[in-house]
């Protein structure tokens, strides 16, 4: 798990005083959305097929502030739309690292490298570039020419100058898991500080329906891809709760924590989480409070939920299955070696 030693610590004391107070529900990750606006027109996204007027909006710094300030999370992943788009984006980083927020600045990449000049390295900053594969199978997934190497080479820069980098890539049916482990080796070279992985959810405003994976074929995949990281015979760098990795294989079965990644956007909170949009709430607590949460999940026979396997809904529940203890000494294992 690439994560630091400090940033291991704070969502350790984080998660030990939510269960020391007793809440039954809260927030590990806001997702932050900015804007949905976007430079490319990725297949698999479900993000950006809104309304122009909708489009043209950005959220303000005190917005992004109050939101963040409002939920408590310790992490805050910066989504989009395209984040590098926001003409006050680094404004709000600044702020978010006053308050010790430890962030995840997702980009495509395509605007990363002339933005780095924007800000100053940080232990409290990631950029997060989003890399679904080596350089054909990338470009196609984001229907553009030449974005694989453009990200590539803003990662290369951003590491040069001291940036915490990390990877963020979908996984989609018919996926060549040697190809995959391929691209794993690959990302290695560059030094990156994590790699992420996820299924991708079936956004239904995708313009590609036909690649979405099931749950089976989801672990049967996965248990490919991952075979020699599982028996030690590659020691790839992943950005993951080891226990995580475990449900995506199938080792582990895990519930559905909605509310462990909410989702805050220009439209206000999303009910219910990140990936489903069913409304919006003005608050979080009204979120947490008005939302019919046994309407979600895979146990809760919801067909929008019976295949998803996505990391927002899923690292939360794998982070406080961490904190049993005989997963204790795994989990902090992967914080100084890789696991």
């Amino acid at each position: 798990m690439a994560v630091n030693l400090q940033q291991a610590i704070d969502i350790g004391k984080y998660l030990v005083t939510q269960r020391l107070l007793g809440r039954k529900r809260f927030p590990l990750v806001l997702m932050l959305e900015p804007l949905f606006r976007c430079n490319l027109a990725c297949t698999g996204c479900g993000k950006i097929q809104h309304p122009k007027e909708i489009l043209k909006q950005n959220l303000t710094p005190e917005q992004c502030f109050a939101a963040v300030e409002e939920c408590g999370a310790p992490v805050v992943s910066i989504p989009g739309g395209e984040p590098l788009l926001h003409p006050q984006i680094d404004e709000i980083v600044r702020g978010l690292i006053e308050r010790k927020k430890y962030i995840y600045l997702c980009t495509n990449g395509l605007l990363l490298e002339k933005s780095l000049d924007k800000f100053q390295p940080s232990p409290y900053l990631s950029f997060s570039v989003h890399l679904d594969g080596m350089r054909e199978l990338h470009d196609r997934c984001v229907d553009r020419k030449g974005v694989f190497d453009i990200a590539v080479q803003a990662i290369r820069a951003a590491k040069a100058k001291g940036f915490r980098v990390t990877t963020n890539t979908t996984i989609f049916e018919g996926t060549d898991p040697k190809d995959m482990q391929e691209f794993f080796d690959f990302l290695e070279t560059l030094n990156t500080d994590g790699m992420m992985i996820s299924p991708g959810y079936s956004y239904e405003w995708a313009p590609d329906q036909d690649h979405f994976l099931h749950r089976e074929q989801t672990r049967a995949l996965f248990r490919e891809i991952l075979a020699p990281f599982k028996t030690g015979e590659k020691n790839w760098n992943f950005n993951h709760n080891p226990l995580f990795l475990d449900f995506l294989t199938g080792e582990k079965d895990y519930e559905c924590t909605p509310w462990g990644s909410p989702s805050y956007s220009v439209l206000g909170w999303q009910k219910p989480c990140y990936l489903l949009n069913e409304g919006y709430y003005s608050t979080f607590q009204e979120l947490l409070a008005k939302t019919d949460w046994s309407q979600y999940g895979q146990k809760s026979g919801n067909p929008k939920c019976a295949d998803c396997m996505v990391h927002c809904g899923y690292e939360p529940t794998a982070a406080m299955d961490a904190m049993q203890p005989q997963n204790m000494a795994r989990a902090l294992g992967s914080v100084f070696g890789r696991n």
